[in-house]
């Protein structure tokens, strides 16, 4: 009798023993390994491109936030009074460029005309009198100094004509191509200090640079920002990651873009898809955190396994069970992630 009860019991250690020992190998009988990791997320400190006291933060710490959306603001009196006054620079500028290329009036042409008829008329009535003087001081009617003023009043209205005549020239041609040339540069860098004081203000705004959480408010209201100085900190959250180490033998039974199932202990029933996305080239010890004392002198290979977390249910450090198809490759690794979380 009590061999009877003996066989059965060592029949069912043999096979506990043997189910234990494949649990551990890291390739499954279907061909699939598994590797054991901890879910890891990217994260970014986020800062503003600017240097000024900040007006208000508009997330809280845990709060989901959007790509492009607007995280923080800081005060802009000073950046709107400069947006201000390039953007009346410019319009100083475009108008001088616009009146140039205008040309002259034809009411300004007309009025040098007018005035250059006039002046003619002066410079013949001044050369009219000296040629009636000139004969009389011959005959010592008048005096040298009296003609001598004569003169030069004639000579005088002469040049005066010669200048209104070289006036009304320059007002028929128009002006220069090169003063044009100018207004047109004067314009465009009147353009670029608008565009600069644009970009300014809006540096006084903070976005999100990606879908996210918030994990650390790191500044407040009140504060000063600057460029070098972090104002919270934000982990991506799809994808995130999960960072096993695979060893050596099992190298080649993989590669990048093989898909995957994760598993964990907070949701046992339920698995997350993923990918692989990263395999290290270069070997390592095996880490302390992941291996007992004897297998340490292993060498493995880090692997960055994305995985698919729509709910938000995979969190940073959840230690996690990886199985990945070894058998298959995909034919687009680069479209494998796409693929996988739809």
């Amino acid at each position: 009798m009590t061999k009877k009860v003996i066989v059965p019991i060592v029949v069912i250690t043999i096979a506990l023993a043997s189910y234990l020992f494949l649990q551990q190998k890291p390739q499954n009988d279907d061909g699939n390994l598994t590797l054991y990791g901890n879910v890891d997320i990217r994260e970014a400190q986020l800062s503003f491109n600017s240097s000024e006291h900040i007006k208000e933060l508009f997330v809280q710490e845990g709060d989901h936030v959007s790509k492009g959306q607007l995280l923080a603001t800081l005060h802009t009196q000073v950046l709107v009074a400069q947006q201000l006054q390039a953007q009346a620079q410019l319009k100083t500028n475009q108008q001088m460029l616009a009146k140039l290329e205008a040309g002259s009036r034809i009411e300004e042409i007309n009025k040098a005309k007018a005035e250059f008829n006039a002046a003619k008329a002066r410079t013949k009535g001044a050369v009219d009198s000296y040629d009636r003087l000139k004969p009389l001081i011959n005959k010592h009617l008048i005096s040298p100094d009296e003609l001598d003023k004569t003169k030069a009043l004639a000579d005088s209205a002469k040049a005066e004509t010669e200048a209104i005549r070289q006036a009304l020239i320059l007002l028929e041609a128009g002006p220069r191509i090169e003063d044009i040339a100018i207004a047109k540069a004067m314009v465009a860098s009147s353009e670029a200090s608008v565009q600069l004081a644009d970009q300014r203000l809006d540096d006084a705004n903070l976005y999100a640079p990606d879908d996210g959480v918030i994990r650390n408010r790191i500044l407040e209201p009140g504060d000063m920002a600057f460029p070098q100085t972090p104002v919270m900190t934000l982990a991506f959250i799809n994808p995130v990651w999960v960072r096993a180490y695979l060893p050596e033998p099992a190298l080649g039974k993989i590669t990048l873009g093989n898909h995957a199932k994760i598993y964990t202990d907070s949701f046992p029933d339920k698995s997350y898809a993923g990918w692989v996305g990263y395999i290290s080239p270069t070997a390592e010890f095996t880490p302390k955190v992941v291996q007992t004392e004897e297998l340490r002198t292993r060498l493995v290979y880090s692997v960055k396994i994305f995985a698919c977390n729509p709910q938000g249910e995979l969190h940073l450090g959840m230690p996690v069970t990886v199985e990945i198809e070894a058998a298959k490759k995909p034919s687009d690794p680069p479209q494998a992630s796409t693929s996988v979380c739809q």
